[in-house]
């Protein structure tokens, strides 16, 4: 049953049977669904049978929707946002009209789903009692070179989103940095074609360099200062 006007819903980062039965539910039960991108919701929920009003919520125009939502949310209606894949708000929109929800005191709950960062961090194989999620690396090479020298001199594994375009040169820029720094590609996560590529910077980049990877990509840095896996175990 609704029982908050307004449910943040986690949806799978790709395998659609890894959504929960309580995410079904409250879809299910909402008088509409804020989505990123129409299309994408709608196949889902007609895959599970689901008939809703979609209200699309995107980067380009949540700051402007989020006071209609909350508006409507106090008249009575009830909402689940959710975005294309993952958790709304983390690296994708919901932040927006979670700060207008707390602002005119609109009760609104989350609903737990799966997660690329967790996912990635647990099957990398690095160390994972710390670690940082820094959403997705600047594209200007300066930038980015300050945030991965900070992650290898972290004493956690650090966690970032990266696009496939762009990922050969980031694990060269790592490699240059340091060759023997622990790192991790994770591609495709619970789809069909999922891998980890695992190994050193020097590694990854030789084995880049004959076959750049492909797909969504999670990339995780194994700091200078975090315990290093021992060979062999």
């Amino acid at each position: 049953m609704i029982s908050y006007p307004v449910s943040f819903v986690g949806l799978p980062i790709g395998n659609r049977e890894d959504i929960t039965r309580r995410a079904l539910e409250v879809l299910g039960s909402v008088d509409c669904i804020c989505c990123e991108d129409t299309r994408n919701t709608g196949m889902l929920l007609s895959h599970y049978g689901i008939r809703k009003p979609l209200l699309s919520l995107h980067e380009h125009n949540e700051s402007a929707r989020a006071p209609e939502v909350a508006a409507r949310a106090l008249a009575g209606e009830t909402f689940a946002v959710v975005t294309d894949a993952g958790m709304p708000g983390v690296s994708d929109p919901g932040y927006r009209l979670i700060q207008e929800l707390k602002a005119r005191e609109v009760a609104f709950t989350v609903l737990p789903g799966p997660s690329a960062v967790v996912t990635a961090l647990v099957g990398s194989g690095l160390p994972s009692d710390a670690f940082f999620f820094g959403g997705f690396l600047p594209v200007k090479s300066g930038k980015k070179g300050q945030v991965l020298q900070a992650a290898l001199a972290a004493s956690h594994t650090s966690i970032f989103y990266e696009s496939p375009y762009r990922i050969v040169k980031t694990v060269n820029a790592i490699a240059e940095l340091d060759p023997a720094a622990p790192i991790c590609v994770a591609r495709e996560l619970t789809k069909v074609f999922e891998t980890y590529h695992r190994g050193t910077a020097a590694e990854l980049a030789a084995e880049f360099a004959a076959r750049p990877p492909k797909g969504e990509i999670v990339l995780l840095i194994g700091g200078t200062n975090a315990p290093r896996p021992v060979a062999g175990e």
